[in-house]
Formats: C-alpha cells, structure tokens, sequence
C-alpha cells in the first residue's frame, strides 16, 4: 500500500503520481483482491482504468449520455479538491461490468501502461487537445489529467492499494 498525498489542484504532484506511483501501486493488486466498495473484481477494476485512458487517447470514442448543461456543470469537479466519492455510479456504465478482454492482470497492465504513456506524451505535446469524457462531455487533456489523478486515485482506494488521503492538510 502506499501513502501518498490527494491534491487535484497541484499539477507536479498529479504528474508525479500518474508517472510514478500509479502503476507501482495497481502491479501490487492480487487477482483475489477484494474491493472495500462497488461490484468489479480485481482485473475488471484494471480493465476499467484502461478503457479510461483510450478515451482520453481517442482510441475509443464514446459519446456523453448525460443530459443538457448537465456535463457542464459537472466538470466543476474536476477543480474540486475533493477524492471522488465511494459507490459513485458512471452513467454511461451499466451495473454489470463488461467481458474482460484479457486473459489476467499481468497483461491488462502491460497495455494500461502503454496507454499511460501515450496519455502522458499526448499531454505534453497538447494539453488543450479534447477528447469526450462520458461524464464531463468534450474535455482538454488538462482536464482529463486531472480526472485521471481522481479516478485512478479512487480505484486505488477502492482496493486498498493507497492509503486514505488527508485533504484537510
């Protein structure tokens, strides 16, 4: 497990965690590892970060399904210093997890860190670039950057592979 500290606002600490700490963190999950909330295993977990980072990589499209201004209003998370909240249900995901697309966790990192690293070079060469979120709608890589330190962050949290954040600090 590992400590480390939870500021969306503080860009190099965002940086540090997603070059970093991350993958040293998801590595140490166990195929048995039960989640504290929610109903994905271990490798569904994994598999789901992944399908994030596509999106954000444009290697899949999806469309925002949530409503009006809705998505608008709704990015203001993203400036909020505050984890995302346990049992938080993605609209655009149904209760059930889809079919795993790898034979275990070993090879759903291997890819998770490819496409990590895609994500991270995408960032630097155009952080205004824009990619659909399924919440927040069109977002830059900036804000996808920063809903991937949140999300990732709480899938950790969920697994107990990171301590629970001090945000009061």
């Amino acid at each position: 497990m590992i400590d480390y500290p939870f500021n969306v606002n503080d860009f190099d600490l965002r940086q540090k965690f997603l070059e970093k700490h991350f993958l040293n963190a998801v590595s140490g999950i166990s195929k048995d590892a039960k989640a504290l909330w929610g109903n994905m295993n271990a490798q569904e977990m994994v598999e789901h970060l992944l399908w994030s980072f596509e999106i954000s990589n444009g290697k899949i499209e999806i469309i925002c399904k949530v409503p009006g201004n809705l998505p608008e209003r709704m990015k203001k998370f993203l400036y909020h210093n505050n984890p995302t909240p346990y049992n938080f249900k993605n609209p655009s995901l149904g209760e059930v997890p889809p079919p795993l697309r790898f034979p275990g966790i070993p090879e759903t990192i291997t890819v998770l860190e490819e496409e990590l690293k895609k994500f991270l070079e995408n960032f630097i060469k155009d952080p205004e670039g824009i990619y659909v979120h399924p919440i927040f709608g069109p977002i830059t890589l900036e804000e996808w950057h920063r809903s991937h330190f949140k999300h990732c962050y709480h899938h950790l949290l969920q697994f107990e592979l990171i301590k629970q954040p001090d945000v009061n600090s």
